[in-house]
């Protein structure tokens, strides 16, 4: 109850009791998984943790001006800033589910869901600039820094009066192609830890092989991983409340929190997923 009616820290600082609260709930449920499910579980939920942790720190890189974005009123892609990671991440996820069925293993298909997340990044962002510029007759302009600090531009010449900024300027181009590919992977991560649990315990469940498991293992391990992937990007977005322009916006500093939050929730979501073979089994 400490954790839930803590005041709200400002900033970029965090709540050491809700904090502390929260690391101890992510290490219950993982004691509950290793108890009920073994060792092999544990490890599973531990890559679906590292996957969450990889979307809510990713989601933090993607920028988003929302509805002032739309009209050139603030830097960034108008849209929410859960819709945008969702539609980034799951693009990776879907490219890393393919990989892991014509592939296998862990490593290309996470990379694969990077390279997915990280080039529906690419394109979104180079046709919000394409519009921008040859549609709205703007150029790119941050309104939190002086200058780029990729490029070095400097960017007061080029904001419009009584804005934030507008279109997508090159440190944030490259800010949404990396959380792009962090959340293909985290989410791709996630797919992959559940589906092999899936695989191990549903033939049993079913009394069948594995073979024939394999449509429910990939369309269970599925929705879990596209629900899972959805409840970090809306706690990152509700860290970042609002909009966001990239790493270089100061409220990138707050990522701690949702690293914590996304830990948990994981662990959480994670935990269910897994128990919902496992329990099966035992019954």
């Amino acid at each position: 109850m400490s954790a839930i009616g803590a005041k709200p820290a400002a900033g970029a600082t965090m709540d050491p009791v809700a904090m502390v609260i929260g690391l101890v709930l992510a290490v219950v449920f993982l004691g509950i998984i290793f108890v009920l499910a073994g060792m092999g579980a544990l490890y599973a939920l531990i890559g679906i943790v590292i996957g969450g942790v990889l979307i809510g720190f990713g989601v933090h890189f993607v920028p988003v001006g929302g509805a002032p974005a739309a009209m050139g009123q603030a830097p960034g892609i108008a849209t929410g800033v859960a819709m945008l990671a969702a539609g980034a991440g799951l693009a990776g996820l879907f490219g890393g589910a393919w990989a892991a069925q014509s592939v296998g293993g862990i490593v290309v298909p996470t990379i694969t869901g990077a390279v997915g997340g990280g080039l529906m990044m690419v394109i979104t962002g180079l046709m919000v600039n394409v519009i921008y510029v040859f549609g709205m007759g703007i150029p790119a302009a941050s309104g939190k820094v002086t200058k780029d600090p990729l490029t070095g531009d400097t960017q007061a010449e080029y904001k419009s009066q009584g804005t934030e900024g507008h279109g997508l300027p090159f440190i944030s181009f490259v800010g949404g192609v990396i959380g792009g590919a962090l959340g293909g992977a985290g989410g791709t991560l996630i797919y992959l830890e559940l589906l092999g649990v899936y695989e191990q315990y549903l033939p049993t469940v079913f009394s069948t092989t594995a073979q024939q498991v394999v449509p429910v293992a990939v369309s269970l391990a599925g929705i879990f991983a596209v629900g899972m992937f959805l409840v970090n990007a809306v706690l990152a977005a509700y860290n970042i409340t609002g909009t966001i322009e990239g790493p270089h916006d100061p409220k990138f500093k707050r990522f701690p929190r949702a690293i914590v939050a996304s830990l948990v929730a994981s662990a959480l979501c994670g935990m269910v997923a897994i128990l919902v073979v496992v329990v099966n089994l035992n019954i």
